[in-house]
């Protein structure tokens, strides 16, 4: 991965190149993608490298500029769209290159109603970083119902979701892919996720995020100190686990040529959620200088917390 960066022009010293191998994000492909061929798990991760990557482009400060962001969502959705051969001047140099890059093989072989289904999560998510890098910069705190919507979009948890497929080669029909049934189970288990990084993160968010954090806007909504709030966060994160067992069989059947490819589906949403915890657990992207992965304060969770994770 470090050639692969440096090929694609990235300003990667030894010091960037042991950082990124200790966040692990080849691990993280392979939890959410158990079946992927050895050359598939490399694609894979070298989209994920560059989604973190472009985290790290909006997210590094507590006031990332909005104009800076609405022009990478720009072009990055003109070069998915319409293709490499397309230009925009907000998107340019290496994160562009990797991109092209990494989109060649999935863009080749994913059905078309999966590569829109790609290009439509990435724009979710772009627009939902848009609107916390507004609120940044405006000073605008999200209720807790605003945040749990905006964070469904910047986890690009649904993103995870379209590739599916490109391990699989069973492609899912958009009816299927978008039941009301099957799109409860997906936005539930980007909750899942998507908290559960909330609170491995709360210490950097505290400091960067503008108070985009589920424990920052608990505490703030109901005047819960940093603690409590910690704990309303894991109360309801279990509540939610809770459900997502009875959620996935709430799932009705489409027959035997459709049910295979929704189980691939189902299960590849099941590893989104248990494949980012164990990960989140493991890479040194959440860990503190002391060592500690958790940084959240050391609270007892209630009982059963340990089993469901």
């Amino acid at each position: 991965m470090p050639g692969w960066l440096r090929r694609s022009g990235h300003p990667l010293d030894e010091r960037d190149a042991a950082r990124l191998h200790r966040h692990g994000f080849a691990r993280y492909a392979g939890r959410l993608y158990p079946s992927a061929s050895l050359a598939d798990l490399r694609t894979l991760t070298a989209l994920f490298t560059w989604f973190f990557l472009l985290d790290d482009a909006c997210d590094g400060s507590a006031g990332p500029d909005p104009a800076f962001v609405r022009d990478l969502r720009d072009g990055i959705l003109r070069l998915l769209r319409d293709g490499p051969r397309t230009r925009h001047p907000g998107f340019t140099g290496p994160l562009r290159r990797m991109l092209v890059d990494a989109w060649r093989v999935p863009s080749r072989r994913l059905s078309p109603a999966a590569r829109d289904r790609f290009v439509d999560a990435v724009a979710h998510h772009l627009d939902g970083v848009l609107v916390e890098a507004s609120n940044k910069a405006t000073g605008r705190h999200p209720t807790v119902p605003e945040y749990v919507e905006l964070r469904r979009a910047t986890s690009a948890a649904y993103v995870s979701h379209t590739l599916i497929e490109f391990v699989t080669g069973r492609p899912l029909p958009d009816a299927v892919y978008h039941h009301p049934a099957v799109r409860e189970y997906a936005a539930t288990g980007n909750d899942l996720l998507s908290w559960f990084n909330d609170l491995l993160s709360l210490r950097r968010d505290a400091a960067t995020s503008g108070g985009h954090n589920l424990v920052l806007a608990v505490s703030r909504a109901e005047g819960l100190t940093e603690r409590e709030a910690v704990l309303a966060v894991v109360r309801r994160w279990q509540q939610t686990m809770d459900r997502f067992g009875g959620l996935r069989a709430g799932v009705p059947s489409f027959g035997p040529s459709i049910d295979r490819a929704l189980r691939d589906h189902l299960d590849g949403i099941g590893l989104s959620v248990r494949g980012t915890i164990d990960w989140s657990l493991e890479s040194s992207r959440y860990r503190q200088s002391t060592g500690l992965t958790v940084s959240v304060p050391p609270v007892r969770p209630p009982d059963g917390i340990r089993d469901a994770i």
